[in-house]
């Protein structure tokens, strides 16, 4: 409850006129018990009357004393209560006069508040009269180990980013991507599709098993020359001794010689393997004219690209390059030519071609030979009239031949071509024909 102003000091008067009333009263009761006591006395003990009311006054003033003592508590009692519960303290009536500022406008000094003590860390234990020290706890090792264990982490984490960077700039996929896209033409998605599976393999130097792929088109379409162009890009990365280029027709043509070719190049792929072990490096093996392949050398091949190898087989590239399949190519793109968008990009078209003639490619070789299962296919489509033409320019600028738009599109004009498609003309011989026709020149 909070009192204002008024009714503090009306309480207090109040209180002061009840003590002044309770004093007067206990001196008459003084007074008259000396009275009485006087009558009932003789003149012959007036000294008795003397002492008795000397001690009376000192009776009365000892109470007067403890009554103002007892004042000054109740009125210091009713100021903490209306300071505890926010009332305002009670002050004198303001009266202007000219003596000055009074003391009694000046507000109270603010009661300081009590400062919050800390807790010893001593603490008394009751046990013998002791003083102990509070038992202190000792820190974990699990958190120190848990820190040793995310150091170890990260620092391999980083590692393997170091790794994966070193290894990509060690075989320079971003000069291959520059070479292939300036040197082969009309096959920018298998191009794509070809740096895509490298750059994932050779990001990481340790692999579960080798990659395999398996390039597929009809003749003329640059298939070996793509070969031609990887085989020389890894030589300057990785040396000459681990690629291999190997032509069957030229290598092995006969097929009573197959057992021993078979024989030949699993040796030759194991001396090669175990130096790219110790080289830290991946070698790389490039089977041209794949479709030549005898039995023999097929199943020689697959066991070397098989999952159950050791180590050091595991970390290799093979790439085939064959025509089989190649009339599901060419019926493929001369019945849907007309459906195929000319706006969407190469990358979406070989997209396409891929997912519609993979199936269709792998049902027709797996009938041939098992190791067909554990490759990657990719598809090159026909090279049209335009991507002739680009190989008639870069094959006259590197003869030294003036780049003659008007004699290049004559030499291509002599170049046999399908029926046109959906406005669009596919060579039937690729850029076969280009090499011997500049010659002629």
């Amino acid at each position: 409850m909070i009192m204002s102003d008024h009714d503090s000091s009306s309480s207090a008067s109040h209180t002061d006129g009840e003590m002044e009333e309770e004093m007067e009263e206990e001196m008459e009761e003084e007074m008259e018990g000396d009275g009485g006591t006087n009558e009932k006395l003789d003149p012959s003990s007036s000294l008795y009357s003397f002492s008795s009311s000397l001690r009376a006054v000192i009776r009365i003033k000892q109470k007067y004393q403890a009554m103002k003592k007892r004042r000054q508590e109740m009125v210091l009692a009713l100021g903490g209560a209306g300071a505890l519960r926010g009332a305002p303290a009670r002050t004198s009536p303001k009266i202007f006069t000219f003596d000055g500022p009074s003391n009694s406008l000046i507000p109270p000094p603010s009661v300081p508040q009590k400062k919050k003590r800390r807790r010893r860390k001593r603490v008394l234990f009751p046990n013998r009269r002791q003083r102990r020290a509070v038992p202190r706890q000792e820190p974990s090792r699990a958190k120190y180990c848990l820190y040793l264990l995310c150091t170890i982490v990260f620092l391999q984490v980083y590692n393997a980013i170091e790794n994966l960077d070193d290894h990509v700039l060690r075989y320079d996929l971003e000069g291959l991507e520059k070479t292939l896209r300036r040197e082969v033409f009309g096959q920018q998605g298998a191009v794509e599709g070809l740096l895509s599976h490298l750059k994932d393999y050779l990001s990481t130097y340790i692999h579960n098993k080798p990659l395999v792929v398996s390039l597929h088109g009809p003749t003329g379409v640059g298939k070996s020359h793509l070969g031609r162009l990887l085989a020389g890009h890894f030589r300057s990365v990785v040396g000459e001794t681990l690629v291999l280029q190997y032509y069957v027709l030229h290598h092995c043509p006969l097929e009573a010689d197959a057992l021993q070719c078979a024989h030949n190049i699993s040796a030759l792929v194991s001396v090669m393997v175990e130096q790219a072990e110790e080289e830290e490096k991946i070698p790389l093996f490039i089977f041209d004219e794949a479709e030549h392949l005898h039995i023999e050398i097929l199943d020689a091949l697959q066991q070397l690209v098989a999952s159950t190898q050791s180590n050091e087989y595991q970390n290799a590239i093979y790439l085939f390059l064959s025509n089989l399949g190649h009339a599901h190519i060419t019926k493929h793109l001369l019945h849907n030519s007309t459906s195929i968008s000319m706006a969407m990009t190469a990358s979406g078209r070989h997209s396409n071609l891929v997912k519609e003639l993979t199936p269709v490619l792998r049902n027709t070789l797996k009938k041939l030979h098992p190791l067909w299962w554990e490759v990657a296919i990719l598809p090159l489509g026909l090279l049209e009239k335009s991507h002739v033409m680009e190989c008639f320019l870069d094959e006259m600028t590197r003869e030294g031949f003036y780049p003659d738009h008007t004699n290049i599109e004559r030499l291509a004009g002599e170049i046999e071509y399908y029926p046109t498609v959906g406005g669009r003309e596919f060579s039937q011989t690729g850029c076969k024909q280009v090499v011997a026709k500049v010659n002629l020149l």
